[in-house]
C-alpha cells in the first residue's frame, strides 16, 4: 500500500537450533547463544582445528556446511551427493569419512535418532507410552502419535512394524506417496526425528504470528514472514520480538535476521 514497506524477517539456522536443543548436543547450543557461525563450529568440531570464515582454515567451513545440511537427519553418502557435495568440489573418497566425522562429532544428536527409533517401535508394539527426552510418544485407536512440546500432536496412521530390505526392522504407516497413491510408507528414528523438529519448527512460526499480531503479515515462506509495515517501523525490532522463545521451549535460543524491500525478494 502507499506509504508502506516490506520487512521479510526469518529465522537464523530454526532447524539446526531445535535439533540442538532436543538431543542436548550442549557445544551447539554454545555456538548459537554467542551467534557463532555453525558451519564454522562444525568443522573446527569435526577435524579438531579451528576454522574461520574467509580466515583460518577457512576452505573446511564448506566441509562443515555441506555436512550440517545433509547429515542431520541420518543421512549418509547419498545426502552429501543429493546437497551436491562432488559439485562443491569433494571426492568420493572423501564422503564417508565426512559422515563419520560429523557423527562423531554429534554423538547425542545420533544418540536421539535411536532413542526415538526405539520409543516409537515400543509405543506400537507395546502400546504403552513412551518418552524420548521432550517428546511423547503413543499408539491408540490405530494410530501413532508423536506429541511435540506445544502439545500438538503428529499423526501416523495404522502404524506396524515390518522388516525392511535389509532384513532389519522397520516401522511402517498408512500415508500418500511418491506416485501421490495412498500406500505403506516406511520410516525410522532420524526421519521420525526430522517430522519432529520441522513440526517443532513450525509451531515456532505460528507462535510468533500470534505474538506480532499487530502487524500486518501479508504472507509466510518456510521460517520467513513478510510483513507490510509503515515506512518507520524497524527491522530490529520486529527481529526481536520473532527471536522470543516460546514458553513451551524453554532453554531453546531463537534468533532471526531480517530486511526491508519494496517488493518482495530474497536478501
Amino acid at each position: 500500500r502507499k506509504g508502506m514497506k516490506f520487512v521479510v524477517s526469518d529465522f537464523s539456522a530454526i532447524e539446526a537450533r531445535v535439533l540442538s536443543w532436543l538431543a542436548g548436543e550442549t557445544w551447539r547450543l554454545d555456538v548459537f547463544a554467542r551467534n557463532g557461525d555453525i558451519y564454522c563450529a562444525s568443522a573446527s568440531s569435526m577435524f579438531g582445528v579451528p576454522v574461520e570464515k574467509h580466515g583460518v582454515n577457512g576452505h573446511l567451513r564448506q566441509k562443515g556446511k555441506i555436512a550440517e545440511l545433509a547429515l542431520g537427519y541420518g543421512g549418509s553418502i547419498g545426502a552429501l551427493k543429493a546437497m551436491g557435495a562432488l559439485e562443491m568440489g569433494l571426492t568420493e573418497n572423501e564422503l564417508y569419512p565426512l559422515v563419520q566425522s560429523w557423527r562423531s562429532a554429534n554423538p547425542h544428536i545420533v544418540d536421539f535418532w535411536w532413542q526415538v527409533d526405539a520409543a516409537v517401535k515400543t509405543a506400537i508394539r507395546e502400546h504403552i507410552p513412551m518418552r524420548a527426552g521432550r517428546i511423547r510418544f503413543l499408539c491408540q485407536s490405530g494410530m501413532l502419535f508423536i506429541q511435540l512440546p506445544s502439545g500438538r500432536r503428529l499423526s501416523y496412521v495404522k502404524p506396524r512394524i515390518g522388516e525392511n530390505r535389509f532384513g532389519g526392522e522397520s516401522v511402517t504407516y498408512e500415508g500418500v506417496g511418491a506416485t501421490k497413491k495412498w500406500e505403506r510408507l516406511e520410516s525410522y528414528g532420524p526421519k521420525f526425528v526430522e517430522n519432529i523438529v520441522q513440526g517443532i519448527s513450525r509451531d515456532i512460526l505460528c507462535y510468533v504470528m500470534q505474538t506480532l499480531r499487530c502487524c500486518a503479515i501479508v504472507g509466510h515462506v518456510h521460517d520467513e514472514l513478510i510483513i507490510e509495515c509503515s515506512r518507520d517501523a524497524s527491522v530490529d525490532a520486529i527481529c526481536e520480538q520473532m527471536g522470543r522463545t516460546p514458553p513451551w521451549a524453554e532453554g531453546l535460543l531463537l534468533r532471526a535476521d531480517g530486511y526491508e524491500c519494496e517488493f518482495y525478494q530474497k536478501d
